[in-house]
């Protein structure tokens, strides 16, 4: 069974005077039940049909479009109903577009008056349309694996959140004597009071060795009114929370096999892995070692970079791949991230220079790590403090944001083997700029530079 040919209501006009780019180029607008889809003209009578979206129907697009010629083929990214035709087409060696939509409205053209799909035929042939970054197929399952893990820690998170509430409805201010109630005292505590003891002394006794407050401090904390209503809803967010844990175990080991899967494929690292750096492995990164794999899958320990600790670097080689030339340069890559300037140029004037707006959850973790160097004693931190000061705090996380992809490309290009100066040698640095631009201006205008302490005459260089 073929798919539906569509007839198309407009009359037709002209083609365009513009030269075909891809001659054999396709497009489709996906959708839930149904994809529409469009070959050249001469291809095919019928040069738009409709598929429905079941696998046997999207392997007979796959099979009309090989027969007709087509080598690549654009769609746009329509919430999660492109990716199995991608996947289809990808393993049937197509080149396949995946389109931003907002790029395909922002081209002139009257897209009411024909088919989404044929409009999308028409601007990839004539080369007008730009697919967006997805990484390889293996990558791909990696990033899977992770965004599903961080659903779940963040799930677990919402969990903890409601226990939390039912101890303070019921005036148990355990929070308060002890960091977290995750930890070992707090879950001992609580797993206590779910089995009926309600002896604030009783419950003090689960004290951890390591804990700050005295076990008188935790019983007065304890003291409260134990109503079941409370604690049937804390028995039941403890229960969800023991699932999530057990889930979010069960995706690590996925996630170490994908790993282990991916290094056996990846050909053997020339350098030597560099020492850890020290650091407190945080609650919510997987038990096992990533540093290994890691740097055996890019040939470099991203982890060496201040704020971004192994955890941060597998979850940024899923989200942008281990290949660096998908970029041309570093400056097409923060670009992608949109961690650069958009500036907005008119006359000669330039109009604004604000950071595009975006969800890339790249962009999203490099943030985060630039948030964490704040009172670090390291040059990242340091630039990000003077910059604070000069510009305020959002934008010095996004300048910041943008310097960590530009190490990270320079690492995983193989350019630089990353070692923090540390934040006096940037301070020192930092000064001899400022000073060496002085001197300059200050040659320029007749006038020399003298250092009060020395009496030393500094003069500019030509």
């Amino acid at each position: 069974m073929k798919g539906n040919a569509v007839k198309s209501k407009r009359v037709r006009r002209p083609r365009s005077p513009l030269a075909l780019v891809n001659p054999d180029a396709a497009g489709i607008d996906c959708g839930l039940a149904e994809h529409y889809v469009a070959v050249p003209q001469d291809r095919d009578p019928e040069h738009v049909r409709r598929f429905r979206t079941f696998t046997e129907d999207l392997h007979r697009l796959a099979d009309w479009l090989v027969s007709c010629g087509i080598k690549t083929v654009a769609m746009e990214a329509t919430g999660v109903f492109w990716i199995p035709v991608y996947e289809i087409l990808e393993a049937r060696g197509l080149q396949v577009l995946l389109v931003n939509a907002r790029h395909v409205k922002n081209v002139p053209g009257r897209k009411s008056d024909v088919a989404d799909c044929e409009w999308l035929q028409q601007l990839h042939s004539v080369g007008l349309l730009r697919g967006s970054f997805r990484p390889a197929a293996d990558i791909a399952a990696l990033r899977s694996y992770l965004r599903h893990r961080e659903s779940l820690v963040q799930a677990a998170s919402t969990a903890l959140q409601r226990m939390q509430k039912a101890l303070v409805q019921m005036n148990l201010q355990l929070q308060v004597v002890i960091t977290d109630i995750s930890g070992t005292t707090g879950l001992r505590i609580i797993r206590d009071i779910i089995a009926g003891q309600t002896d604030p002394r009783q419950l003090a006794k689960h004290r951890n060795a390591r804990c700050n407050s005295s076990e008188a401090e935790i019983a007065a904390a304890l003291t409260g009114n134990y109503r079941p209503e409370h604690v049937f809803v804390l028995q039941q967010n403890l229960e969800i929370f023991d699932a999530l844990q057990r889930q979010i175990e069960s995706c690590d080991k996925r996630v170490e096999a994908h790993l282990q899967q991916l290094t056996a494929q990846a050909p053997h690292a020339s350098k030597p892995i560099p020492a850890a750096r020290p650091r407190r492995r945080s609650r919510g990164e997987p038990s096992f070692d990533l540093r290994i794999p890691l740097h055996q899958l890019t040939g470099a320990d991203l982890s060496q970079i201040d704020g971004i600790g192994p955890y941060n670097a597998v979850r940024l080689i899923s989200e942008i791949g281990t290949d660096m030339s998908r970029w041309a340069t570093e400056r097409h890559f923060t670009s992608w991230l949109t961690l650069a300037p958009n500036n907005k140029i008119s006359g000669g004037r330039l109009l604004s220079s604000r950071t595009q707006p975006s969800t890339n959850r790249a962009a999203a973790i490099l943030r985060v790590a630039a948030m964490s160097l704040s009172r670090t004693d390291t040059a990242l931190g340091a630039f990000y403090r003077r910059l604070a000061g000069r510009i305020g705090k959002a934008k010095a996380i996004t300048a910041t944001a943008r310097k960590l992809a530009t190490l990270v490309y320079r690492c995983l290009k193989g350019d630089i083997v990353y070692k923090d100066p540390g934040a006096a040698a940037y301070d020192r640095h930092h000064r001899d700029s400022i000073l060496r631009r002085l001197r300059h201006r200050a040659a320029s205008l007749g006038f020399t530079l003298v250092n009060q302490q020395t009496g030393e005459i500094l003069e500019g260089v030509s």
